[in-house]
């Protein structure tokens, strides 16, 4: 599978519960041409072109470029904060847990690293009032991910003397991935999970689950 060919299947994999079919097609068309050429670099024209529609059709669905990139990194971030926040409340040691935390959020951005990669990496691009609702969310995931550190440090489990540090340099190894990973390179996103998920834990210390 070619690269676009590639981006426009784990776009519409993101995308299946946006309706009617054109405001999906034009989300999804953001989504591919926010990755390849940035936001600022792309125009309403190029998103309605990769979605096959005309550039006046766009409106009907979106008041404005900003507002596809806010439904974008909406979507995106809640995803991460469930995918944090279901590690968070599972049964089991603070190890358990950390470990089910990274490889299912590094996995994570492998799987979608298209759509992770717009949503990490555009968010600047966000107008004020989106852009503090988006920041919310992300600070959520960070206190869930912060508290699992927290607990192990608690335990004994972990040697974490800088949790709030410990907390950014795992969510930012984490979110790295979207920038590397290629379907065509040489591991699976299962993989780059449980590779990740073995680093966090040597990284605080943890005995091996």
């Amino acid at each position: 599978m070619g690269a676009e060919a590639e981006r426009a299947a784990e776009a519409g994999e993101d995308w299946d519960d946006v309706t009617p079919d054109a405001a999906r097609r034009l989300v999804c068309a953001a989504v591919e041409a926010f990755a390849e050429r940035g936001y600022h670099a792309t125009t309403t024209r190029d998103i309605a072109s990769r979605a096959g529609m005309s550039p006046a059709a766009l409106y009907i669905h979106y008041k404005t470029k900003e507002e596809l990139l806010y439904r974008i990194s909406g979507n995106g971030h809640e995803k991460a904060l469930r995918i944090m926040g279901a590690a968070a409340e599972a049964e089991g040691s603070a190890t358990e847990r950390l470990r089910d935390a990274v490889h299912t959020f590094a996995r994570w951005h492998a799987e979608h690293h298209t759509t992770a990669r717009v949503i990490q990496y555009e968010l600047q691009a966000l107008g004020a009032e989106h852009y503090t609702e988006i920041t919310d969310l992300r600070r959520r995931t960070d206190r869930l991910l912060r508290q699992i550190i927290q607990d192990g440090a608690d335990s004994g489990e972990f040697q974490a003397d800088d949790v709030p540090g410990t907390t950014l340099a795992v969510l930012s190894l984490c979110v790295d991935v979207a920038r590397w990973f290629s379907s065509d390179g040489a591991r699976t996103p299962d993989e780059v999970g449980a590779l990740y998920a073995g680093l966090v834990l040597r990284m605080v210390g943890a005995d091996a689950v």
